[in-house]
């Protein structure tokens, strides 16, 4: 899953000055975060020599491995693996479609994450069109057959958004009807594959679904709408295991004045297995472990504590920050703020509030050293789809990093997902962003905001409509049955 919105609504409030010696000492954060780093070197690591990283595989384990390593290189006053439970895990099998009739040709094509098995079999394709209500009315009995779904070519965050947005009403319909699998018409073209999940608890999902290359997709609606009964041989051996251990890599640097307070600047680690994880997210990985480098190498350490921390499971529902802040509810009166990048390399223009009016005004004041990168606009829609949403429902201020598009959308979850993709020249801006932003936080003479009660986190997301996001991605009912976030 990934940073999923409603429309951004900006924020314009007349800027709060900060005081000189405030920016004077943000301004040494910056500038040692511009000097040269490991930073090139620690992302080439994660992607080339490490890859792809899915809880409960090898290659997560020496993720975090890489974390605990680069945070303690960097200087990190204490580092250490929190390590949390997964309900399942999973792993794609050699999965294949081929068309066996009117014409047989091998169809590319990838499960959707924690997609069930599905033994080898063959069956009739039916076109659903996008897979709305009239659309599978119109497709008829589907009832043991393959629905084929239509897709939009993904070009902007809003169709990103609405790509997810669409799916759990077409996976409730094909269960209903019994459809043996759906299979989702790429929105990349160019063949390119990528991997999405559309269940958020870590749990297998209720039907088999497949992504398949857009022109081998539209090849086929092109033979169903000629007339031509299109038969397909299928096969999804995924591997499916028993609940699996995973961790979030924590590490901190102890504030002077009230160590016990604290601000969190975190990226996930972990990240789908097709391409090596480079914009999604092991480039705001890297960056985690270089902001702490640049606070540390400055020599100044801020009133607060500041925790980095790299988490794991957000591919799955965003299940290691859920696990941090499970462990760690005890803590959450001392949270200051969470600050979380997870939107590739694109150029950060300023950062969502998440609903939290209440902090702007504090943070237009501590945000302008940003300006020299036109980074300082804020907005106040609410993010659902990474790692703040849990810190958002325990009341504790979020911040998440607002980045345009750039190469992320066409690589998103995708083979194309490399370290060639990687601007650095960008990526060290974005990590004297992060460091400033996690430094003048933490460094405040105050809080940013009180911590919200539960009432106030509700009302909050009633007047951002990020309960409606909430909704349609099956996140409410935690919340509203009080099985997640703030119990009072």
């Amino acid at each position: 899953m990934k940073t999923l919105r409603l429309m951004a609504v900006a924020v314009c409030l007349v800027a709060v000055p900060t005081g000189v010696l405030a920016q004077d000492r943000v301004g040494r954060v910056i500038a040692e975060a511009l000097k040269e780093s490991p930073l090139r070197d620690n992302l080439r690591q994660l992607t080339d020599e490490v890859g792809g990283r899915v809880p409960g595989t090898p290659a997560m384990e020496e993720a975090l491995k890489w974390g605990e390593a680069a945070l303690k290189a960097a200087g990190a006053d204490s580092v250490k693996v929190e390590r949390f439970t997964i309900a399942q895990g999973w792993a794609e099998g050699t999965t294949s479609l081929e068309i066996a009739a009117p014409v047989r040709f091998k169809v590319r094509a990838v499960s959707a994450g924690w997609g069930p098995v599905l033994p080898a079999t063959r069956a009739r394709v039916v076109d659903v069109g996008e897979g709305t209500k009239e659309d599978f009315a119109r497709a008829g009995n589907i009832g043991g057959k393959i629905a084929l779904v239509h897709t939009d070519v993904l070009k902007t965050w809003d169709d990103l958004f609405n790509e997810y947005f669409k799916a759990p009403p077409i996976i409730a319909q094909a269960v209903s009807a019994k459809a043996l699998a759906i299979a989702f018409i790429a929105t990349r073209e160019h063949d390119i594959l990528y991997r999405h999940i559309n269940t958020m608890n870590g749990r297998v999902d209720k039907v088999p679904q497949l992504i398949v290359a857009r022109e081998d997709g539209e090849r086929v609606a092109r033979l169903i709408a000629a007339g031509k009964a299109v038969d397909a041989e299928i096969s999804i051996p995924n591997r499916i295991a028993g609940p699996i251990t995973t961790g979030n890599v924590v590490a901190e640097l102890r504030g002077s004045e009230l160590p016990n307070e604290w601000v969190v600047l975190g990226a996930h680690l972990d990240s789908w297995e097709l391409g090596t994880g480079a914009l999604d997210n092991g480039c705001n990985a890297a960056l985690v472990v270089d902001a702490l480098r640049a606070i540390k190498a400055s020599g100044l350490q801020p009133r607060r504590s500041i925790r980095f921390i790299l988490f794991s499971g957000e591919e799955q529902g965003m299940l290691g920050s859920r696990a941090y802040v499970e462990a760690h509810r005890s803590e959450m009166d001392n949270g200051i703020a969470a600050v979380v990048f997870d939107e590739g390399i694109g150029a950060v223009t300023g950062f969502s509030v998440n609903g939290r009016k209440d902090i702007v005004a504090p943070v237009k004041a501590l945000i302008q050293p940003l300006e020299q990168w036109n980074a300082t606009e804020l907005t106040d829609d609410v993010v659902v789809g990474t790692d703040n949403l849990d810190f958002m429902f325990e009341g504790v201020p979020n911040l998440v990093a607002n980045q345009k598009e750039a190469n992320y959308l066409v690589n998103y979850h995708a083979t194309s997902d490399t370290f060639d993709k990687v601007d650095f020249a960008e990526l060290k801006k974005h990590v004297a962003m992060a460091a400033a932003m996690a430094f003048a936080i933490a460094d405040s003479p105050s809080r940013l905001a009180p911590r919200q009660t539960r009432a106030q986190i509700e009302q909050t997301l009633h007047e951002s409509k990020g309960d409606e996001q909430l909704k349609a991605f099956g996140l409410w009912d935690e919340w509203s049955q009080g099985k997640r976030g703030r119990s009072k």
